[in-house]
């Protein structure tokens, strides 16, 4: 049974619900629409960024990749691809350069 909680829960990945009930459980959840969804995946990213902070080493590339999964569905909220994404990232790339020279600005005379 699906029962709707705007006020409580978490957007979590869709296979979730799925594991909880191969655990033996059965998982409260609902489908999250609109203004909602994007505000949860908002709240999302930051959970996911905050968790990459704190990570290590491999820990930090699977943080890493979570951020990018959310960064993606961000995207296809937004209404692009994740190539469109990448064609716009590779665009300011090539008229701003990217961040590999780890150039550090402190300013200008």
């Amino acid at each position: 049974m699906e029962e709707q909680m705007n006020a409580g829960g978490k957007l979590v990945r869709d296979r979730i619900p799925e594991i909880i009930r191969a655990s033996g459980a059965e998982p409260i959840s609902y489908r999250a629409e609109g203004a909602e969804y994007r505000s949860r995946l908002r709240d999302k990213l930051l959970e996911e960024v905050d968790e990459f902070l704190a990570a290590d080493g491999e820990a930090a590339v699977e943080e890493l990749a979570d951020v990018l999964e959310v960064v993606y569905a961000l995207a296809a909220d937004l209404g692009t691809s994740k190539e469109a994404l990448e064609t716009t990232r590779a665009t300011k790339a090539g008229e701003r350069g990217t961040f590999s020279n780890r150039v550090i600005w402190t300013g200008v005379r």
